[in-house]
């Protein structure tokens, strides 16, 4: 698998939706494609107006792979990056400061 960056931009109008989509994604990624894709984590972006984004990580089989779990996960894909290699500075922050 390789590593993949998901820009989901302004892909939820409250935190509540994106706590829903959250649920889907995973009841697909580890139900019905827990071969080919892996959520790692999300950040979360406040996109103005009330409406939230994300960026997320995962390790996918390929973008075709992503773009389906997006599909039946009912979420945005905006763009799929590759991931080349990982420099690890800090561990993430327990929890993002404003």
């Amino acid at each position: 698998m390789n590593t993949y960056v998901i820009l989901r931009r302004g892909g939820w109008r409250s935190p509540e939706d994106l706590q829903a989509a959250a649920e889907r994604s995973t009841e697909v990624g580890d139900g019905e494609m827990s071969d080919d894709i892996r959520w790692i984590r999300s950040y979360v972006l406040e996109e103005g107006g009330g409406s939230v984004g994300t960026v997320c990580v995962y390790q996918a089989s390929s973008p075709e792979a992503i773009r389906e779990h997006a599909s039946r996960a009912d979420l945005p894909v905006d763009e799929i990056i590759p991931v080349l290699d990982t420099v690890l500075v800090r561990s993430d922050p327990e929890t993002a400061s404003h």
